[in-house]
């Protein structure tokens, strides 16, 4: 028996997705070995990279300078990746500060130039995403968080700029349409909306890099990744495979304008509990709402733990908030099934019933 998985990542994964990554366990491909024994050298192994690289530039709808990588080391080494190779020591990159992961990518940019913080939503525990601000024309880059998964915070248009767009979309990659090529540099984690924990997707256009005097370990370079084909080393080869059967499932499911459709009924329904029902409040202002991580408290603090072991009973899963932010959090990722969301509210009106 499955379980209703709101957990905020590793997250929820399309059933076809586990049914065929069990099978290739134990042979994959009728080459009579593992996935996880297949050398990544191999034709086999490099007929999924190549397949993960190409969905993911489809799906994206990207142009032809941009290269599709599989890397390790999760978002976290995005974070001095990314200025590593786009600034020299007395450039300056712009970020925006929404929330946990905003401010980690700040930390870990100041090690390779100014950051200039140019605008935060700190002040208010990041209810909302900060709409006025001035991107400063010697500016290498603008880097933003597009989804916020702690506080429930989205980004609900792509802000206009002059310099380079830079955006981490651990946690809302691929869950709608949008105009991919106006960023120049895309990074996620796998492990929410395209695949399992273990490799992190990374769109660039070519152009950008190469412009920097700043000598980058070979490992961190992202042209010699591009020249390798993400086989610089060693790829995460099982969750590279996870992530094209992703990949496989949602073009099926009928892309992104499909996948789209189906997470805002989902947030939909969810929010529109949360407004309505009399024990629940929204976390942050609606306009800025993200459509994947849900984020609410319950008017009787109280309640809380007794809320939670009642989830658990309805074998909902992975709805505690995060420990900087208290209260709920429902992840409403591509591969949460509607009826998942429907068993939620049922749970949340029931227990609000109860307790009137």
């Amino acid at each position: 028996m499955k379980v209703h998985n709101f957990n905020a990542g590793p997250s929820v994964l399309p059933n076809e997705v586990l049914y065929k990554a069990s099978k290739a366990l134990i042979d994959f491909d009728g080459t009579g070995m593992s996935i996880l024994e297949i050398g990544h050298r191999t034709e086999p192994f490099i007929a999924v990279m190549e397949e993960a690289r190409s969905l993911a530039k489809e799906l994206m709808q990207l142009e032809d300078d941009y290269e599709i990588l599989y890397l390790q080391g999760g978002a976290t080494t995005q974070f001095m990746q990314v200025p590593m190779n786009l600034l020299d020591s007395g450039d300056t990159a712009a970020y925006i500060d929404t929330g946990v992961w905003s401010n980690k990518a700040i930390k870990e940019a100041k090690l390779f130039g100014y950051v200039d913080v140019i605008a935060s939503s700190k002040e208010t525990n990041y209810n909302h995403i900060p709409r006025q601000f001035t991107v400063p024309q010697q500016a290498k880059y603008l880097h933003i968080t597009t989804n916020n998964t702690i506080y429930g915070t989205q980004w609900q248009s792509t802000p206009e700029t002059d310099v380079p767009l830079i955006a981490d979309m651990s946690s809302d990659i691929l869950s709608r349409q949008m105009d991919f090529n106006k960023y120049a540099l895309i990074y996620a984690g796998a492990q929410k909306n395209m695949g399992a924990a273990g490799t992190t997707m990374v769109a660039v256009r070519k152009s950008i890099l190469g412009k920097i005097t700043r000598k980058i370990p070979s490992i961190l370079d992202y042209r010699l990744h591009i020249e390798n084909a993400s086989m610089l080393n060693t790829p995460p080869v099982f969750a590279v495979y996870i992530s094209m059967l992703t990949l496989r499932w949602l073009k099926g499911q009928g892309g992104l304008a499909a996948i789209e459709k189906l997470n805002n009924k989902k947030a939909a329904l969810l929010y529109d509990e949360i407004d309505h029902n009399p024990l629940f409040r929204g976390n942050v202002v609606k306009e800025d709402r993200s459509k994947m991580n849900v984020t609410f408290t319950i008017d009787k603090p109280e309640l809380e733990e007794e809320f939670l072991k009642f989830c658990k009973k309805e074998d909902i899963v992975g709805i505690k908030g995060h420990r900087l932010s208290g209260g709920f959090r429902a992840s409403l990722y591509n591969a949460l099934p509607i009826e998942s969301v429907e068993v939620m509210v049922e749970a949340m009106k029931f227990f609000s019933l109860k307790k009137a």
